[in-house]
């Protein structure tokens, strides 16, 4: 039985190890601060003490996360994607100028902030939909200094896009790139807050090609191999389809909803590949849809109750304190209460029914 450390893990890694049976079928051994809400770590000495411990594997589910695995797997002579290639996905820029060159028609313009009017600015390096954020970048920069990277973190401009906002995921293996599935973004009306995520895609299946392709020609131009990525993208109604962010990690949010559609935990399939196989994934024809339901507020308020959570339902916020101060990942305009997932034969009865559970659910919130 191998032993697979997961280094830094989210609560999240926890439920889906367990609930894909995967503490059955490796020796799973979670370690490290999550690095989101512990402020105490230091980059070389959090990568020394993570290589000392026993492992045939070691992975990581987040940005940084997956990098610290990068560099335990580097050190101890373990298959994983190399601490350079991850950085080159993180950062930005350096992954533009890549793209621009392997995938020219699926790159956005881009540049420094001021050289593109109109222009969508954010942050180099950073996480989720959050503006810039001095610590988590402070973070990022002892890691990548570890992987050769000291370059600048800043700001990058890019063209505005429009489109629906899809996330491709797939993995690569001895150079092969592997599409596993496309999962839809929607927003609350009006917003740029993600309401949901519903899988599989509805696009139709020639817009799937297309975003397989750039995927396949841009990992292996990034030097990506052994591990899970996702990329994010606009794609319009008429025209090419435009890469938004490459992420080499796993996008766990969606792993109920692959393993609720297809039987499958891309965990299981992340844990293959960090042992040196090839996870063998094959796409099949399903009727089922999944939805990632991500329940917000739009106005700070007090805590004061919260429901439990449970197999479905990821509650994200505490009693006790106010929404600001609970330290979770939001977005500048909302604050997520609860993720839950709802299944169904089509996208309507799936949505229909994470909303009917979402209006159940017992938050008791003060402004």
């Amino acid at each position: 039985m191998d032993e697979l450390l997961v280094v830094c893990p989210q609560e999240r890694d926890r439920r889906e190890v367990a609930a894909a049976g995967l503490d059955g079928r490796y020796r799973v051994r979670f370690a490290g601060p999550d690095l989101d809400t512990d402020a105490e770590w230091e980059a070389r000495a959090l990568v020394e003490e993570l290589a000392t411990l026993p492992a045939d594997g070691v992975v990581g589910t987040k940005d940084r996360s997956a990098l610290v695995a990068s560099l335990v797997a580097d050190r101890r002579g373990l298959p994983g994607p190399a601490p350079r290639a991850l950085v080159r996905c993180q950062h930005k820029p350096t992954a533009r100028e890549i793209g621009r060159v392997a995938a020219p028609q699926a790159t956005p313009r881009f540049g420094d902030p001021g050289e593109l009017d109109p222009a969508f600015v954010k942050p180099a390096v950073g996480r989720l939909s959050q503006g810039y954020d001095q610590r988590y970048v402070e973070g990022w920069r002892g890691l990548a200094a570890l992987a050769g990277f000291h370059g600048q973190v800043g700001l990058i401009a890019e063209e505005l896009l429009t489109g629906e906002e899809v996330t491709l995921e797939g993995y690569v293996h001895g150079g092969r790139v592997a599409t596993v599935g496309v999962t839809d973004s929607v927003m609350y009306p009006g917003t740029s807050s993600f309401e949901r995520f519903e899988y599989p895609s509805a696009l139709p299946e020639e817009r799937l090609a297309e975003l397989s392709r750039v995927a396949e020609r841009l990992l292996p131009a990034l030097g990506f191999d052994g591990g899970f990525f996702n990329v994010e993208f606009f794609v319009p109604q008429r025209g090419q389809a435009k890469v938004t962010e490459v992420n080499g990690r796993i996008a766990s949010q969606f792993a109920p909803l692959v393993r609720a559609v297809h039987g499958r935990s891309t965990y299981e399939a992340l844990f293959e590949l960090a042992c040196g196989r090839d996870p063998g994934w094959e796409l099949r024809p399903t009727s089922a849809v999944a939805v990632s339901y991500v329940l917000r507020v739009f106005a700070d308020a007090f805590v004061e109750a919260a429901p439990d959570p449970d197999d479905d339902l990821e509650v994200l916020v505490r009693p006790g304190l106010r929404l600001s101060e609970q330290g979770g990942v939001n977005d500048d305009a909302s604050y997520r209460l609860a993720i839950l997932v709802g299944t169904g034969e089509t996208r309507e009865e799936a949505l229909t029914r994470c909303r009917e559970r979402a209006r159940a659910l017992a938050f008791r919130l003060r402004p």
